[in-house]
Order: C-alpha cells, then structure tokens, then sequence
C-alpha cells in the first residue's frame, strides 16, 4: 500500500522496477478475471468538494460505490498535462482500471487518446463533446448534457429577479459549450423581458479564484443584479456577488449553501445517471456507448430547488418552462435571431432543439451579449 502523501503518479515513477519482476507492468489482460466485477477511475482536476464541476463528478462516483462488484478509485487536482496520463496509466497498471472517466475539459487531446492506443483493451469515456467516430479510438467516447437548458431556466428566474434589466456571467473560456451557456442564459432572461442584456467576462482559466472574484465585482458595478457563471468551481463568484447584493444563479452542482437569501436556482449534472448506465454495461460484458447525450428529461440534468428570491411569477414560468423542456425538442436558439455582431443566426421559422449538435461546434454570442475578457 502506498503512502497516503503519496500521489499515483509518485507511485507509478517508483514502481517501474516493479515490472522487472513481473509486478506492476503486467498486462491486463494477464491479470486473473473476476466474475461481474470492475474497478473504474475518475481523474478531476480540481478539488472534489469545489462546489463545483469536480464535485459533480465526484457525486456521481460516490453513487457507483455502493454499487456490488464496482471498485472506485479517484483521483484529484491531476492538471491537464502529462500528469493525467501518468494517473490513467497507474489506475489501469496498479488497480486494474478497465474503465476509466478523465473529466476535464484538457484530458482528452493529446492525453486520452494516447492512453487509448497504449492500452487497447480499457476502456475510456471524457466528459464533453469531443469524440468523434472518424477519427478517434474505438475504446474512447464522450458523454454530455444538455445543460445549457439548465441555464435557460436559469435566466429565466434571472428575469424576473433583475431590477436593472441587466445580469452578468464569469465565463472561463469562450469555447463553444460555454458560449451555447451564456447565450442560453440570456435568452431564458428575455423570454421575460427582450429589452434585458447580459454582460459576460471571460477570465481564460477553468479555475483562477482572483480573477473570478475581480470579474464578479467588475459586473456587479456595471450594473448586473443577478450573476452566473461556468468556471471550474463557482464558490467564488456566488459567495462575491450575495456579498454585493446580487442574486446567483448555480452551476455545476448546488451552491445554495453558500448564499441561501440569494440564490434563486441552478443547472446542476447528475452524473449519477450516466455513471450508473456506464457501469451496468460494463459488470454485464455489454458495449460501451461512444457518444452518450441527455438532459432534463433523461436525468443527466437537474435544477437547484427554487430559492426565497424566486418571485410567484417567476415560479410559475420557472415551472411550466421546465414542463416543456422535459417533452423534448424544445429549442432555445430560433429565429429571428442575430449575433451580437448583427449576423443572422437563425431565419424566421428556423429552430435548434436542444438536441442539435452542431451547436457544440459552433462559437457565437447572441445579440445583447457584450464580452470582455479580465
């Protein structure tokens, strides 16, 4: 047994005298079978209680540990480097992973799909849109949910709370997922009231606590009375806003904890769901998916209970919203519709349900979005 101050990317460096002797470098594939059982690995690269993406994660795991037969071994703070292959490899070399989930956003190119290749008989699924048939392993895949649904819902409690007519977001990074969040957030505002805009702030790291509590304070003196955010771990932002007087919105997991006058509701992941399905496909010698999509309706997604801000009003939208996005096909970007910079993004009559994919390839802020990064 390892030392606890002892990471699993330590151990593996120590431990490679060990395959000399027929030890920690023995292949898998060796390594005595045991009937309906598996050992699984989550890799974070933040904190597990980060209130936050890793947090979601790690709640979703922590269900697979009552499960009979699955193992779960983890790993967190592993930064988006080199470092992540050397946990993937000691989990598959020294626990016997036959499935592992590299979370973030950065694992997946180059780390996972090297770690694919090196061992063809594990399996590895990552958090996000990236995989794609044509071009990737056929023991790597991705799963993802329909979350910017979630943060629709949010802008629309959002609308009914703002007094300025103005919310703000802190984004880290503005790649296509997290754009499909901000302008879904706005968008679920002005289902309210279309005169509403939303400032966003790009702060260019997944986690960087400064530069979250300097981007949440800069919008709140703009003027934004009701904040979001899609950064790593959204304690910062909710806790500097409630302290400025603006209402929150959560994302990721619930951080109603944090500011419970404040905090209106959140898009939250269930990863319980997905990590369930992958789990039972695995103890039963079933496929794995390659690409597994869900939302509200399939229990990828669920929003934080309404908060003590949320007004009658802005419940019951809140509620028959969330009513219609469970049927399915309910489409948040249509036309007309511009971007901030006056191109058509969507024709009159022109629709993309949730389930629209080209959505997490294509990078657009929507009219009455002003970006800006810290």
């Amino acid at each position: 047994m390892s030392h606890p101050l002892i990471s699993r990317r330590t151990l593996l460096k120590t431990s490679a005298a060990g395959a000399a002797f027929g030890m920690a470098g023995l292949p898998f594939s060796l390594r005595p079978a045991r009937a309906a059982s598996a050992t699984i690995g989550f890799i974070y690269v933040g904190p597990k209680d980060d209130y936050g993406y890793n947090q979601a994660h790690a709640e979703g795991a922590k269900m697979l540990k009552g499960m009979e037969g699955v193992t779960v071994v983890e790993e967190e703070n592993v930064p988006e480097s080199v470092d992540v292959q050397k946990t993937m490899e000691s989990m598959i070399n020294l626990d016997g992973a036959t499935l592992v989930f590299p979370t973030s956003f950065g694992y997946f190119d180059p780390h996972m799909l090297a770690m694919c290749k090196k061992f063809p008989d594990v399996q590895f699924r990552h958090c996000g849109g990236l995989w794609d048939k044509d071009k990737h392993p056929a023991n790597a895949g991705s799963y993802f949910g329909y979350i910017a649904m979630g943060q629709y819902l949010n802008g629309v409690v959002a609308g009914h709370a703002t007094k300025t007519k103005k919310i703000g977001f802190v984004a880290a990074k503005p790649i296509p997922q997290v754009l499909n969040n901000v302008n879904s957030f706005l968008l679920g505002a002005r289902s309210v009231d279309p005169s509403i805009t939303c400032q966003v702030i790009f702060t260019g790291e997944w986690s960087l606590a400064v530069k979250e509590a300097e981007a949440t304070n800069a919008l709140v003196d703009q003027g934004a009375d009701v904040i979001t955010c899609h950064v790593d771990g959204p304690k910062v932002v909710v806790q500097t806003a409630a302290n400025r007087g603006a209402f929150v919105c959560g994302y990721h997991a619930s951080q109603a904890l944090l500011a419970p006058e404040k905090y209106l509701t959140g898009a939250e992941w269930n990863w319980a769901t997905v990590y369930e399905m992958y789990a039972k496909h695995l103890l039963a010698g079933e496929p794995l998916p390659n690409f597994t999509r869900g939302g509200l309706a399939d229990g990828f997604v669920k929003m934080s209970p309404l908060g003590p801000g949320v007004s009658d009003a802005g419940r019951n939208q809140f509620e028959a919203t969330l009513a219609e996005i469970k049927k399915g096909g309910y489409a948040v970007i249509k036309g007309p519709l511009k971007d901030n910079k006056g191109k058509e993004i969507a024709a009159a009559g022109k629709a993309f349900p949730e389930t629209a994919i080209e959505l997490e390839s294509t990078g657009f802020l929507v009219e009455g979005v002003q970006g800006s990064t810290s």
